[in-house]
């Protein structure tokens, strides 16, 4: 490359990362319109736990985490939204089963990818093996803390304890990170003051879906960026530490996720590889557990936007999010019997769809489509 090329190549990176940081920027602001629009509409606290009490069935909120996430391709989004709702008075408790939820929806993805290789019987097996240990290690998950949080309150209490040390009891705001509303609060308030013209709550509803809309071109467009700055590193990541054992499996399935802030693109990168046989269904199986950890990040930075009242709250959700994957990983993956059990369907389940296709058509249409609105039917 002529140096000529390489002052184009910084330039424009220089300019990436700016628009990385404005994306971040842009991402708080969008959280704190979705929870002050949310308030505004609901009336208060009160209101949103009168609008949202459909939900406190907690199998109906796993299935809106769930469902929306396969819609949006993005649990990244859904969190964040969440976290915004939740800011907005949407309780804890009624929270929690959709941030579970939004871990099942976000393994679509890579199964979708590993339907690329779907004409190599062989490629394929590997693929989609790879593809569903995430989703099945997901399901197991799911399976054993939303009957512990519900009969328990695991995940609320240790979340709760550890709130407890990054926000202030007097301001309500997180420790450390005060200048993050500074930055939002004036262009949120411009945004309120356009909508106050609109009549009755509807000014609410628009502040929120604006909030709403700027998440989704954040998070697309902070993927994209970082997708392009740091996916060949990602790469290279990959190749010196998978296979390297479990641990750093994890710690670098961990720190790709954080940098591309998408589990859904580090997944399905490795989905490719293990089709080809670089990489064994062993090897892969730990990354992506720590995919499932680094995603938390996106969460954790949307609670910074949040001050005030609900600051506690926003942050608690947010931390439930990373003691939910923490928690199943040590416990999951730490227990040869447990871990084994996502391993296993993932083989037997590769091998039936490798000779029946429809098996895997039925099986994504059905798990991530049918079977919420089945459930979403019944428990209304």
């Amino acid at each position: 490359m002529t140096n000529t090329g390489l002052q184009q190549n910084t330039a424009g990176n220089k300019f990436r990362w700016i628009a990385v940081i404005f994306m971040v920027y842009l991402l708080l602001v969008a959280v704190g319109m979705i929870g002050s629009g949310f308030k505004w509409a609901s009336g208060g606290a009160e209101g949103a736990r009168q609008l949202f009490a459909f939900a406190t069935n907690p199998v109906m909120g796993l299935v809106i985490g769930a469902f929306a996430t396969a819609l949006v391709q993005s649990s990244s989004t859904v969190t964040s939204v969440i976290v915004g709702l939740v800011a907005g008075g949407l309780p804890v408790p009624t929270a929690i089963p959709m941030i579970m939820g939004a871990n099942i929806g976000t393994t679509v993805t890579n199964t979708l990818v590993s339907m690329g290789h779907i004409g190599k019987k062989k490629e394929f097996r590997r693929a989609f093996s790879a593809a569903t240990v995430h989703d099945f290690f997901n399901l197991l998950a799911v399976t054993i803390f939303l009957p512990l949080e519900v009969f328990t309150g695991f995940l609320s209490n240790i979340s709760a304890n550890l709130t407890g040390f990054f926000v202030s009891d007097t301001s309500l705001s997180i420790k450390g990170l005060n200048f993050i509303k500074p930055l939002t609060k004036p262009v949120v308030g411009v945004f309120k003051d356009l909508y106050t013209t609109l009549p009755d709550i509807w000014g609410g509803v628009a502040l929120a879906l604006t909030g709403l809309a700027l998440i989704f071109i954040s998070i697309i467009m902070l993927g994209k960026l970082l997708k392009v700055l740091m996916v060949g590193r990602a790469k290279q990541i990959l190749h010196r530490a998978i296979g390297h054992g479990p641990m750093t499996g994890i710690t670098s399935g961990t720190l790709m996720t954080i940098a591309v802030q998408s589990s859904s693109t580090s997944t399905s990168l490795i989905v490719p590889l293990a089709g080809n046989g670089l990489f064994k269904l062993k090897e892969i199986y730990p990354f992506t557990l720590g995919a499932n950890i680094g995603t938390c990040i996106t969460a954790l930075l949307a609670a910074t936007a949040v001050e005030g009242s609900m600051a506690d709250h926003a942050l608690q959700i947010a931390l439930v999010h990373l003691t939910f994957n923490i928690s199943a990983t040590i416990l999951i993956y730490g227990i040869p019997f447990l871990r084994n059990i996502p391993l296993r369907t993932a083989r037997r389940f590769a091998q039936l769809a490798s000779r029946h296709k429809w098996v895997v058509f039925a099986y994504v249409i059905g798990l991530f489509f049918v079977l919420p609105t089945v459930l979403i039917t019944l428990t209304a």
